[in-house]
């Protein structure tokens, strides 16, 4: 018979408020892709294709994907805490929920702060923007290596190991394939998607 206290945490079936937190990471980006596509189909200069997710805060439904960004930022730092409370540590663990932590924050900030518009005059605000985008972009692999052997070693999240491994690797491809690639890209919408 399990203790009343552990047994008042279950919520669904085997998942209990702990799972449910770190459950936020998988809600976190489907808010964002959804704020992204609704946004980005609300003005009709905007290029899915060529323009970065960022400048949709500066459409006239810019407020949605900034809504989309700071959801998702809170939405990490949740998840963080899921799995701070989930998870058998093992070596790297502190490491990767700080940067995890960090890698919310940044997003927080992608959200709080709108980018410089294209050719237009650089901004503190577009400043922070993309320092915390870049930040971000880093951020997330690197995190995710370092949580990896937490993961392999425990059993309730073992079966997330090859998901993981494969996430590494493509974004750490993602990072570093960006940083050969020109300024000023035709479809670098799509890439920073797909990223």
């Amino acid at each position: 018979m399990e203790h009343p206290e552990k047994e008042s945490r279950h919520v669904l079936g085997k998942l209990d408020v702990h799972g449910l937190l770190a459950l936020a990471g998988v809600v976190g980006p489907l808010v964002l892709i959804i704020a992204d596509i609704v946004a980005s189909f609300s003005g009709s200069q905007y290029s899915f294709i060529r323009d970065s997710i960022s400048s949709l805060a500066l459409t006239p439904m810019g407020w949605l994907q900034t809504i989309g960004f700071l959801a998702v930022g809170l939405l990490v730092e949740i998840f963080a805490a899921g799995l701070f409370l989930n998870i058998r540590r093992r070596r790297g663990f502190g490491i990767s929920i700080g940067l995890l932590t960090c890698f919310g924050f940044g997003l927080l900030l992608i959200g709080a702060f709108r980018t410089n518009p294209v050719g237009g005059m650089r901004t503190v605000e577009g400043i922070i923007h993309g320092g915390a985008t870049i930040a971000v972009f880093w951020l997330f692999p690197i995190a995710i290596s370092f949580l990896l052997p937490s993961i392999r070693k425990d059993r309730n999240w073992h079966g997330m190991s090859l998901y993981t491994v494969i996430t590494i690797v493509l974004g750490a491809i993602f990072v570093i394939v960006r940083l050969f690639l020109p300024i000023k890209l035709s479809w670098f919408g799509l890439y920073e998607r797909y990223l």
